[in-house]
This record gives structure tokens, sequence and C-alpha cells, in this order.
């Protein structure tokens, strides 16, 4: 009885490759099992006024920096991927910017951009706005650095679609509108799942643009990351407890990813005439 080309077995993996993913596999978990062994050791600290400020403060800021990121980052991946135009390649490296550039000399790039003295200071402080220091820095740095991971995963599922259900539905006499809504946003849903989660993930761990740009003011600006770092040398049961909860949030979105990433897509059905 013969299998299909889908069907057929894979060879059984030499040793000498177990031994390669086993050795890359203790090192890249032992630290995460580590910290986690520590940090629910030290459960106390987790009712700590300065976690809990540190939760709350990342949990509303990495949320709005998701939200911003999908209601702006949804229609320029769609651009990107579906049109040509006149400048394509400039925005294409203008939003791969940030992907390159250290956080640090990003921070300093918002810093000097919407800083109080920067190149666009004056004019935010005569209309009585002012974005360094604040929660919005802090949401401006984390859409900064995270923003081009949604995108660019949204396009690239853009780009893997089978246009021909689109093109079917249009010629069925489906409005460009309805085609959007009704076939290419739900075979679309993997990427826009996979670019969410690699967006908030990113945003929650962000720290070098947040802390040049936003600081770390407890309460206002320290999230997470920053309060982590902070907590190194005052109170290390709370940085313990920090890291730990990050690594279990980190876990629990790869596995939601997982499970619902692979979940079969059915294609919307088209009425027959």
């Amino acid at each position: 009885m013969g299998f299909s080309e889908k069907t057929k077995l894979k060879p059984r993996a030499p040793l000498w490759l177990l031994g390669f993913a086993v050795v890359l596999m203790l090192f890249l978990l032992l630290p995460v099992v580590v910290i986690l062994v520590a940090g629910f050791t030290n459960l106390a600290a987790f009712s700590s006024y300065a976690v809990l400020e540190a939760l709350r403060v990342s949990a509303w800021t990495t949320g709005l920096t998701l939200l911003i990121a999908v209601v702006f980052g949804t229609p320029v991946a769609y651009l990107l991927a579906r049109y040509e135009f006149f400048g394509k390649p400039w925005l294409d490296a203008a939003l791969d910017l940030p992907l390159v550039l250290p956080p640090v000399v990003a921070g300093l790039g918002l810093l000097l951009t919407f800083g109080r003295n920067g190149f666009l200071g004056p004019g935010l402080e005569l209309a009585g706005v002012q974005l360094a220091f604040s929660p919005a820095a802090v949401v401006m740095a984390q859409l900064f650095v995270a923003a081009p991971y949604f995108i660019r995963t949204v396009r690239a599922g853009l780009l893997q679609l089978d246009t021909d259900l689109e093109n079917a539905a249009r010629v069925d006499g489906a409005s460009e509108s309805l085609v959007l809504t009704k076939i290419t946003l739900p075979l679309l849903r993997p990427a826009l799942l996979e670019g969410a989660v690699l967006t908030w993930t990113r945003a929650l761990g962000e720290f070098g643009a947040t802390i040049l740009f936003a600081g770390s003011l407890e309460g206002l600006t320290r999230t997470m990351t920053l309060a982590v770092y902070g907590a190194l040398e005052s109170d290390f049961a709370a940085a313990l407890v920090l890291s730990g909860l990050m690594s279990v949030v980190a876990f629990l979105v790869l596995f939601a990813l997982r499970f619902w990433g692979s979940a079969p897509q059915q294609a919307p059905k088209q009425k027959s005439n």
C-alpha cells in the first residue's frame, strides 16, 4: 500500500543532529526555568506596589500600542502587498529602519524630535503638549520599535494569499469592502494573529527607547521591563517575580500562537448562482 507525497514518513533524525538540538534547547530553556523557579519562590513580592504599578503601566501601554499598530499597520501592509506606487522602496526602507536601529538610538531620535528642546518641541509646547517623559512617550517608543513587526508579518501573509477567491467574488459582483471583510481578512487571520503577538511581545520587552524618551517614573512610565532593571539593586525579589511573570506570559502567548495559528483555515463559501 503506497503513500501519497504528503503522507510519506520522514526519515528518522540522526543522533548527532538531535544532540545539537538538545544542547541548544538546554541553553535556551535553562535560564528561563531558573527565572521561573526563583520568581515563584518569591511570590510574596507580587503584591508590592512597585510590581502592581509596573503591571498596570505595561498592560495599558502595550494594549494601546497594539491597537494603534493594527489600525495603522494593516492598511499600510495592504498597500505594500497589493499596489505599486511612487516611493514604495523608500517607504519599505523606512519601515525596516526601526528593526535595525539599536533601541537606544531610537529613543535618542524620539527625544531629539519630540522632546522639550527637540525639533518639534517648541511647537508642541506652544500647543500645550508635552510628550517626553510622559505615558504618551512610552506608547510612542513601543510603537516605533514594534509596529514594523506587525506590518512585515501581515504583508507577508497577504503576499502568500491565493487571490483566486477574491477575484471570483468580484466577478460575482461583490464590492471591494465585502471582499475585504468576508474573504481577505478571514484568510489572513493567522498572519494577523502572528503579527499582533510579535508586536505586543516586542512592546512588552522594550527597554532602550523607553528609558531614554519616557524615563522610569514609578506609576507613570515605569513598565515591567524597566521595573526589573530598577529592582535589581533595590528590590531583588520584585525583579524575580516580574521576570518570572514575563516568562510565563511569553510562554502562554507563544502557545496560543501555535494553537490558533495551526488551526485549519476554511475558505469562505461562495454562493452558487
